[in-house]
C-alpha cells in the first residue's frame, strides 16, 4: 500500500510536470509567455507548484487523507484549464481540431477549483473528514451546489475561443452566462454561505481539539490570518504584488503539509510569537522612522518635496539604534500577555541566577535548583544528583 502511494504521488508529479511544460510551449507559441508577462505567470506556476509538490508528499505519506488529494487536484485543474485556454487559442489560428472542446473545458475548469480551495479544504482539514458526523450534510450540500454551477458553465452557449467566440455544442441559449443569470447568482450566494460555514466548522473544531490536533489547527489558522496580506499589493508595483500574492498563497498549503504530516508541529507556537513581536517591532519603527522624517524635515525647510539625505540617513541610524531594545522589550511584552508560562519561568531563573552569586550553601543551593526545575520545566518527578 505505501509503495502504491508513492507511485501515485510522483505519477501527480510527473503528469503537473508535464502539463506545466506543454503550457509554457504554447504560451510561448501563442505570444502570451512574454517576458514582460513572466511577474504575471511564474509566481502563479510556483504557488500552485507548492499545492502539487505539498498534495503529493501527503498523497505519498497519508493516502488516506482526503488533503492531499484536495491539494493534488486544484493545482492540476488549474494548470489543466490554462493549458486548455492556450490550446484553444492556438487551435483557433493554425485550424486544429479539438480547440472547441479544450475551450469548453477552459470555461468551467476554474470553479471547482476554488470550490476546493474554499470550500472542501477548511472543511475536512486536518484528518481529512468533517468535524463530526452533522457536518456531512454541509460537505455534500458544497459538492452539490459546485456540481450544480459547474454545470451551468458547461452549458452557457457560447464559449471564448482565441479573439472571439463560437457557439458551445452542447450551450442551452436560456442558460446564458452562470455569473449573470439568476439561478447563478443563487448558487454563487449559497457557496458564500457554505464558505462561512466551512470556516465555522474549522472554528467548531478548533474549539474541541486537544494536543496535536489543535497544533495542527493553529498551523492552517496562521497560514489564513497572513491571506489578509493581500489587500497589500494594491499599493505595491506588479512585481512586488505577483511575488507577495506567491508567497503568503504558497505557504498555506506548506502550513497545511507541516500539520498533516505533523514535521516540527511543535514550532508554531514560537513562529506566532515570533511574527506577532517582529510585526508590532516593525510597525512601531515605522512610525519613528516617519515621525523623525517628518519633524526633522520641517525644521529642514519643509516637508514639500523630498527630504535632505541627513534627515533620512539620521532617522535610519535612529531606527537601526533603537531597534534592539525595542524587540526586547516588545518580545517581553508579548510573552507576559500571551506566553505566561514563558514569561514566568525566565523571571525565575532570573532571580536564581541573582541567588546564586551569593549561595553557599550547598544543601539550599540543591533545593532551589530542584525547586526552579519544577517551576519552569515542570517534570513529573526531578532528582540532582551530586558527585561526591
Amino acid at each position: 500500500m505505501r509503495t502504491r502511494s508513492i507511485w501515485v504521488a510522483w505519477s501527480l508529479l510527473a503528469a503537473w510536470t508535464a502539463v506545466v511544460a506543454v503550457l509554457v510551449t504554447l504560451s510561448a507559441v501563442n505570444g502570451t509567455f512574454r517576458p514582460d508577462a513572466l511577474t504575471d505567470s511564474v509566481p502563479l506556476l510556483l504557488a500552485f507548484a507548492t499545492f502539487l509538490v505539498v498534495g503529493a508528499l501527503i498523497v505519498g505519506h497519508r493516502p488516506e487523507n482526503a488533503v492531499g488529494w484536495i491539494f493534488a487536484a486544484i493545482a492540476l485543474l488549474a494548470v489543466a484549464g490554462a493549458l486548455a485556454e492556450e490550446y484553444a487559442t492556438f487551435a483557433s489560428a493554425h485550424r486544429l481540431a479539438g480547440g472547441v472542446l479544450a475551450a469548453w473545458f477552459a470555461s468551467w475548469a476554474w470553479y471547482p477549483t476554488v470550490a476546493l480551495m474554499l470550500l472542501f479544504t477548511p472543511l475536512l482539514f486536518p484528518d481529512g473528514r468533517p468535524p463530526s458526523p452533522r457536518w456531512r450534510p454541509v460537505a455534500w450540500l458544497a459538492g452539490a451546489t459546485t456540481a450544480a454551477f459547474v454545470v451551468l458553465a458547461a452549458v452557457q452557449p457560447t464559449l471564448e475561443l482565441g479573439a472571439g467566440r463560437v457557439a458551445n455544442p452542447i450551450g442551452v441559449a436560456a442558460v446564458g452566462n452562470p455569473e449573470d443569470n439568476v439561478p447563478g447568482l443563487a448558487l454563487l450566494d449559497l457557496i458564500g454561505v457554505l464558505v462561512v460555514a466551512a470556516v465555522v466548522s474549522l472554528v467548531v473544531r478548533f474549539r474541541r481539539s486537544r494536543g496535536d490536533e489543535r497544533l495542527q489547527l493553529k498551523w492552517f489558522t496562521y497560514a489564513c490570518a497572513l491571506l489578509p496580506l493581500l489587500v497589500l499589493g494594491d499599493r505595491l508595483p506588479d512585481p512586488l504584488a505577483n511575488l507577495l500574492f506567491a508567497v503568503v498563497v504558497s505557504f498555506l498549503p506548506v502550513a497545511a503539509g507541516v500539520a498533516v504530516l505533523r514535521y516540527r508541529l511543535y514550532e508554531i507556537d514560537r513562529l506566532i510569537n515570533r511574527t506577532v513581536v517582529y510585526g508590532l517591532v516593525t510597525v512601531l519603527l515605522a512610525g519613528v522612522y516617519a515621525g523623525l522624517v517628518l519633524v526633522l524635515g520641517q525644521r529642514s525647510g519643509g516637508v514639500a518635496g523630498d527630504p535632505p539625505s541627513w534627515v533620512v540617513a539620521g532617522a535610519t541610524l535612529a531606527v537601526a539604534a533603537l531597534f534592539g531594545p525595542a524587540r526586547r522589550r516588545v518580545q517581553a511584552a508579548v510573552d507576559r500577555q500571551f506566553n505566561r508560562g514563558r514569561y514566568d519561568a525566565a523571571r525565575t531563573i532570573e532571580a536564581f541566577s541573582a541567588r546564586l552569586r551569593d549561595q553557599v550553601d550547598l544543601d539550599t543551593l540543591a533545593a532551589e535548583l530542584l525547586a526552579v526545575v519544577d517551576q519552569t520545566v515542570q517534570p513529573t518527578r526531578s532528582s540532582l544528583w551530586l558527585r561526591p
